[in-house]
């Protein structure tokens, strides 16, 4: 049976699962008497949930809901205007006769269910209501922006018992233009769960949704939920930066072709500076200084998508910033009084797989913690939240199955990470189990790479850095059940995409990318991912020098003029110097040596003579 993938299943399809939210009423503010009152109608397909009490401070509250609708409708790709949809629908608005926005509501989902299914691809956003707080949850509709609201029942007057749990809510245009009607001066109070809310109509009418989502938005929201257990950096700013930042982006517009990048300088000691590609602006910020052991350079794309924050910017206290490396998800973690927003931005706002596959490796694949899942679940089911150290203790297992099963439990959706809290909490995203056999790779032509990567079916034949474009890489994967080797090549840009494709197989000559990478191209991305990795394992041992045969550096120190960068790159017996200001040509120096010592000693060299002068290792990407 060949292995060349099938051109079918090549591209992930349409495939997804069905569910189902149910309401009862509308989510709206309605007024009364002495005020008014924000009504959250949870869904009747999910347990029931209660929370009842008297907000303390509606216009902070009014705020932080907007930026959750914005974040839930954002949609940064790139996509073409078709007003076809749109024409057809007005055109039937206009035939029908005049309905009630309830009713009008009831229509739209109706005629979008029959006629155009594709375009709601979204769950209602996720509450919690757990015993220090409500916790909202929301995941953008082009799969790059994760949003967590936690409010602490401090800033509610709560009334009754509550109910603990998780639940959907209806979070419809009509919910956000009504809570637009929220002011400081006038009493809200706060409701949530169904049977708390009653509406008068002159027949029950429920407000049904049936909605195909995607495996790839359900695999995106668990992923980038779950990335933030892993290892990070962190550091703090103040308000005022991160509000210079939105406004120079705000009167600058991107440049094509150029650097849409925000470059983050870290040295311990100083405070952090955030600098805006291509203008190369650079905001020293005025918050703590940066705690770490090392000086770090780290390149963060999607910087837009921290508009969206921009309505909650007058009530915030301090933000701390959460980076796990160039390229990689991060987390904004905005506090505003008792009310905290936690922002994660994945690295691939295009949902590119080359970058999506590389971060896959980060992840633990394994499925033997399913027993300590259980037990853990078990612990959480009374107190809803506790820290991973709380956690071994209770169940008594080691940190490395501990963390195993932590991480398998948010990839699966029963569990989610605070990251600023740093505790675990239980939150079942959906009624039943998700199908993680289904959820776990793409498309076929994945999982076929990951059984090459696991047979260790790849070789790396070779890799160069090509000034300006990024690293070529060669290898070749035998493949035993084809009794042939496949040559696969590719250019891994500086922000992670791949260019230059190109494989010996049947299906990328035939159909080249139309129909996705074939499983030899995700397989060969996949191991040299895993190739950078356990070098950047043994640089930090101090195990890699002598080693290496292909290394590339780059270096940066900022001074009154700009930023000078050097640029060293090994190549077995030869050595490249580049050097010079940042956006002007650098110089070039070629040195060929006797043998691969010589080299690697000047080379090694020449980069602890950078390191001891100041300069900032800002090399993207790891080992060359």
């Amino acid at each position: 049976m060949s292995t060349d993938g099938n051109p079918a299943n090549a591209e992930e399809g349409p495939e997804g699962g069905d569910y189902v939210f149910r309401y009862g009423g509308p989510s709206e503010v309605r007024p009364e008497e002495d005020g008014s009152r924000l009504s959250l109608v949870a869904n009747e397909a999910r347990r029931a949930v209660r929370a009842e009490g008297q907000v303390k401070d509606p216009l902070r509250f009014r705020e932080a809901l907007s930026v959750m609708y914005a974040v839930v409708g954002s949609d940064y790709r790139y996509v073409p205007k078709d007003r076809t949809a749109y024409l057809a629908y007005l055109r039937q608005q206009q035939a029908a006769p005049k309905k009630s926005v309830w009713e009008a509501q009831k229509s739209y989902f109706d005629w979008i269910q029959r006629n155009d299914p594709s375009a709601y691809l979204i769950l209602d956003p996720v509450i919690s209501v757990q015993p220090d707080g409500l916790f909202f949850e929301v995941f953008s509709k082009d799969e790059s922006t994760y949003a967590k609201l936690q409010v602490d029942w401090d800033c509610v007057d709560i009334e009754g018992e509550l109910k603990y749990g998780t639940t959907n809510i209806d979070f419809s245009k009509g919910f956000f233009d009504s809570i637009q009607q929220m002011r400081g001066y006038r009493k809200t109070r706060l409701s949530v769960g169904k049977e708390e809310v009653k509406i008068e109509t002159d027949g029950e009418q429920r407000l049904e949704k049936k909605v195909k989502v995607p495996d790839s938005w359900i695999r995106a929201f668990l992923q980038v939920q779950s990335a933030a257990t892993l290892p990070h950096i962190n550091f703090s700013i103040a308000p005022i930066d991160f509000y210079n930042v939105l406004r120079y982006l705000r009167f600058h517009s991107d440049q094509k072709g150029k650097g849409r990048g925000l470059r983050i300088e870290l040295i311990p000691g100083e405070q952090p500076r955030l600098v805006l590609e291509p203008w190369e602006k650079v905001f020293t910020t005025s918050g703590d200084v940066y705690k770490g052991n090392s000086s770090e350079v780290i390149r963060i794309w999607g910087r837009r998508r921290l508009m969206l924050v921009r309505r909650l910017l007058p009530f915030l206290d301090s933000i701390d910033v959460h980076v796990l490396g160039s390229g990689m998800p991060s987390f904004f973690v905005f506090k505003a009084g008792p009310m905290t927003l936690t922002m994660g931005l994945s690295g691939w706002t295009a949902n590119n797989w080359a970058q999506i596959v590389s971060f896959d490796l980060l992840l633990p694949r394994q499925r033997t913690a399913k027993d300590e899942l259980e037990k853990i679940l078990a612990h959480l089911s009374d107190k809803y939240f506790a820290t991973r150290k709380e956690i071994g203790e209770a169940i008594g297992i080691n940190d490395s199955r501990l963390m195993a099963a932590l991480q398998l439990g948010c990839q699966q959706g029963s569990l989610m990470y605070d990251i600023d809290g740093e505790v675990y909490r239980l939150r079942q995203l959906t009624e039943q189990p998700l199908d993680w056999d289904r959820l776990e790779f793409r498309n076929d032509n994945e999982r076929v790479a990951h059984d090459h990567l696991a047979k260790g079916a790849m070789t790396l034949e070779s890799e160069n850095r090509v000034h300006s474009k990024g690293i070529e890489v060669v290898g070749s994967i035998h493949v035993e059940a084809d009794q042939r080797d496949y040559r696969v090549e590719f250019i891994i840009t500086p922000i992670g995409f791949l260019t230059r494709v190109k494989c010996t197989c049947r299906m990328f000559r035939t159909h080249r990318l139309k129909n996705g990478p074939c499983s030899h191209i995700v397989g060969l991305r996949l191991f040299y991912a895993k190739e950078e990795a356990r070098r950047r394992e043994l640089a930090s041992k101090g195990e890699l020098r002598d080693t290496v045969t292909n290394e590339t550096k780059t270096f940066a120190k900022r001074h009154n003029k700009g930023e000078e960068v050097y640029q060293l790159s090994l190549n077995h017996q030869r050595m490249k110097v580049r050097w010079g200001q940042r956006g002007s040509r650098l110089r070039i120096q070629n040195l060929v040596f006797n043998s691969l010592e010589d080299a690697r000693e000047a080379y090694y060299a020449k980069v602890d003579g950078l390191e001891s002068k100041g300069y900032l290792d800002a090399t993207e990407g790891g080992v060359a």
